[in-house]
């Protein structure tokens, strides 16, 4: 009788999960039958005090899955985020078994891997997985992983100067112990041509191979250590292809020179040579490559390098200087005539000229007096200033657009996903080709075939090697964000490189985007018994509770007459339509025309036209009531920024639909709109509506970039395919938009988008030579050709121009570093 063996039960791991939006017992209720119906799930229980859900799930199922789930059933998991910096990835094969190592962790939903800058971002549960679970998981894919405790003593230029130094030395070596190498083979090559017996006989043999057990044992080690365990686990990369083609020329040399009696006839030939010169070029490709990495982060590098180390602080009335790490918020700082600004804060004494090109683009100095705000950093010009600091650390506006450019140079943009795919297999399909030409080379050349069919089996596993395909997009992300940023552009993530470049349609805001933001009152007029003076009182004692542009032109205005400004009770302020309140017992409400439909007020036949009139000039009409009766008109004015016009005929210029969003007055807003060459316009929408006016665009359009700096442009900043805040504008429309514009100057948006062209063209031009680089020389490496009386490759000439392939991507990418100057 048979016994029938029960399988095994799939392993499990353990999940404890944080749940955000659960209330209530039957959101528990919930989420444990999400839980419990997940295919691999098992034993879940929801705790609602702590928020937290555990459950067993078998290895075959990922924590994502769990996560995607929970996400649609309306409970998010809490996520957080890891940078771990990784060590020894030289090409795309390698990202792809890092981000495949950390995805396999229990509770990480996301891995993303950039070969540029050397980091992993890993998302996964708040509290779920540790730091030292990933660097594990880094280490047995045949990589390091520093912890983020390790990396913070660890400066991240110091450890590539560290790196490049390493392989500085391991080329000297290995050219060092290569050269004679390659004067002995070439004395074999000239055999009877007057040379010595030795330089061509078994003595030769003898020093040619303890040379390249040298440079293959010592500065080649590398390669063996780091590609010979991935390759027997299963998940080759590039390392493993320079191994097996270095120790394949080696191995079969090395029988050849001490048994030559086990090899066909005529195919005891020597290799040394080839073996020895690829780990050598391909040593000096790296340290090139690591030269120019660097390159690639200097923009970051020189902005944080501007903060001076030592600012001169003033306590008890004594002046002392002390490093910038012992600065506190609210400490008074003095900057002298032509110093740069120790840290971010506020001017209390003093007035200078500071230039803030590093942080906004613009070349011209701004006048800085009490009450101006001034960014570490920037130079001061010929003034003297104290300052009192607002922010040290992290939080100066410097470490945060650093921070900024970082994320965006470690994202991934979609164009990427083709990479990784095509990378995924291209090295096992790579040694799987090399293996056919040996066979093929064994099988069908003329004998002895096994010297040739090594040789052509060794140079396609060389010239095959990915890297180049690995840096396509990484290095000119770098390149191009931190050009950006020296530009005053900073963009969030990388794929809103991606996304401006798609952009067929740029609407704009009005007010702070394409105008000042700094309206003035321009006219009044009232109805018979009130005095414009009483009219314009009556409405700053109003708006002084009010945060409106337009509020700010009323307010300052009334000052400016020398009017006292009373206060205002029981206020309320109606989005996109006025304010309304009591003004010294009086019922007053100021606000646009529809605010008067709206409360049911009578307009005045006079002021409506008055009002009609100044729409047609370009003026924004406001509307006074008092008491209930429509009372007075006042007319506001915002100039128009200087190069608007310019920056909207640049982007028509590239093909773009411009169009201007704005909650202003229709007639007023044409009026702009004309003066600026925009043909479309959105006017009189409310802040709601500025979302809705942007899925208009993208129907008739097709894909939207909403530049806006308003808190009432957060959501139309939200919903457009790319969101474009200005930097001088609130911060809640900079933390809705994608790319920050760190300048209120339109030129900023026209360079916006001449950088992402050039990025997005520069990518594809690395990415078309690196695909066309490996189709051109695969088959010369195996030499297909040779039959046709065609060209092959040697692995000599194939590691060379493996190393020129990664060269020219990098040089390529660096030259994005002059992108956008006539931008």
């Amino acid at each position: 009788m048979d016994t029938i063996t029960p399988s095994p039960e799939p392993e499990s791991v353990r999940l404890s999960l944080p749940v955000e939006g659960m209330s209530c017992a039957g959101c528990v209720s919930r989420v444990e039958r999400v839980l419990a119906g997940l295919p691999g799930a098992s034993d879940v229980s929801v705790n609602l005090a702590t928020k937290r859900a555990s459950l067993a799930l078998t290895r075959d199922h990922a924590p994502a899955e769990v996560a995607a789930a929970l996400q649609k059933a309306g409970y998010p998991v809490a996520t957080a985020e890891t940078t771990l910096p990784i060590e020894g990835m030289h090409c795309a094969s390698c990202v792809g078994k890092v981000e495949k190592a950390l995805a396999a962790v229990p509770g990480v939903t996301e891995a993303s891997v950039n070969l540029a800058t050397g980091q992993a971002l890993v998302r996964h549960g708040e509290g779920v997985v540790a730091p030292a679970d990933l660097a594990t998981a880094v280490k047995a894919a045949g990589y390091t992983a520093l912890l983020p405790s390790d990396a913070a003593t660890v400066d991240p230029a110091e450890r590539r100067e560290a790196e490049a130094r390493d392989l500085r030395r391991d080329f000297g070596i290995a050219a060092l112990l290569t050269a004679p190498i390659v004067v002995l083979d070439m004395g074999g090559h000239l055999a009877g041509h007057g040379l010595p017996a030795f330089a061509h006989g078994q003595g030769a043999a003898l020093v040619q191979a303890v040379l390249a057990t040298l440079v293959l044992a010592w500065p080649g080690r590398r390669f063996f250590t780091a590609g010979l365990p991935g390759l027997f686990r299963g998940h080759p990369d590039m390392n493993a292809l320079v191994a097996l083609g270095a120790g394949a020329a080696y191995l079969y040399s090395l029988v050849s020179t001490l048994a030559p009696q086990i090899m066909p006839e005529g195919a005891a030939h020597l290799y040394f040579e080839a073996s020895a010169v690829i780990v050598t070029l391909i040593l000096l490709g790296r340290t090139l490559e690591a030269r120019a990495r660097g390159r690639t982060g200097q923009a970051i590098a020189r902005l944080m390098d501007l903060t001076p180390r030592m600012a001169r602080v003033i306590r008890d009335g004594a002046e002392r200087e002390v490093p910038l790490s012992a600065l506190a918020v609210g400490d008074v700082v003095r900057v002298r005539p032509g110093e740069r600004i120790a840290a971010d804060g506020t001017v209390v004494e003093g007035e200078s000229r500071v230039d803030e090109s590093m942080v906004t683009g613009e070349p011209a100095p701004v006048r800085k007096s009490p009450g101006a705000a001034v960014v570490g950093g920037t130079l001061n010009g010929g003034g003297s200033l104290d300052l009192r600091v607002g922010a040290v650390g992290a939080a100066t506006v410097l470490a945060q657009i650093a921070a900024m450019v970082e994320r965006a140079q470690g994202g991934k943009l979609p164009i990427q996903a083709l990479v990784d795919r095509v990378t995924g297999r291209f090295v096992p399909a790579v040694i799987g080709l090399a293996v056919a030409t040996f066979l093929g080379w064994l099988l069908l050349a003329a004998a002895p075939a096994l010297g040739p069919a090594l040789v052509h089996a060794v140079a396609v596993l060389i010239i095959a090697c990915p890297c180049a395909m690995g840096l396509a997009t990484p290095t000119a992300i770098m390149v191009g964000t931190g050009r950006a940023a020296e530009k005053g552009v900073l963009f969030r993530d990388g794929a809103a490189l991606q996304g401006l470049e798609r952009v067929r349609v740029v609407a704009l805001d009005k007010t702070g985007t394409l105008t000042e933001g700094r309206p003035v009152l321009a006219g009044s007029e009232t109805v018979a018994g009130l005095s414009p003076d009483e009219a314009l009182r009556l409405a700053a004692g109003l708006e002084g509770r009010s945060e409106h542009p337009l509020a700010g032109a009323i307010i300052a205005a009334a000052r400016g007459r020398g009017l006292d400004l009373p206060e205002a009770q029981a206020f309320e302020a109606v989005e996109g339509f006025g304010v309304s309140g009591r003004v010294e017992s009086r019922a007053v409400a100021v606000g646009a025309l529809r605010y008067l439909d709206r409360l049911g007020i009578a307009r005045d036949p006079a002021l409506a036209a008055k009002a009609e009139a100044w729409s047609g000039a370009g003026l924004s009409p406001v509307h006074l009531v008092l008491d209930g009766r429509h009372a007075a008109a006042l007319a506001v004015t915002d100039p128009v920024k200087d190069g608007a016009r310019d920056a909207v005929a640049a982007l028509r210029a590239r093909g773009l639909t411009v169009a201007m969003v704005t909650g202003d007055d229709p007639g007023a807003a044409a009026k702009v709109a004309a003066g600026l060459g925009i043909a479309e316009v959105a006017a009189g929408i409310l802040p709601g509506g500025k979302a809705e006016a942007v899925k208009r665009f993208r129907e008739a359009h097709g894909p939207v970039a909403f530049v806006g700096d308003g808190v009432n442009d957060a959501p139309a900043l939200a919903e457009a395919d790319v969101g474009l805040a200005i930097g001088t504008g609130t911060d809640i429309a900079v933390e809705s938009a994608d790319v920050v514009l760190m300048s209120g100057a339109p030129e900023a948006l026209s360079a916006a988008f001449a950088l992402s062209r050039a990025v997005m063209a520069n990518i594809r031009q690395n990415l078309f030579w690196a695909f066309a680089y490996n189709a051109a020389l695969i088959p010369l490496a195996a030499g297909l050709l040779v039959p046709f009386g065609g060209p092959s490759l040697s692995p000599i000439l194939a590691a060379g121009a493996m190393a020129l392939s990664s060269l020219f991507v990098l040089g390529n990418a660096l030259r994005l570093r002059r992108a956008g100057e006539a931008a």
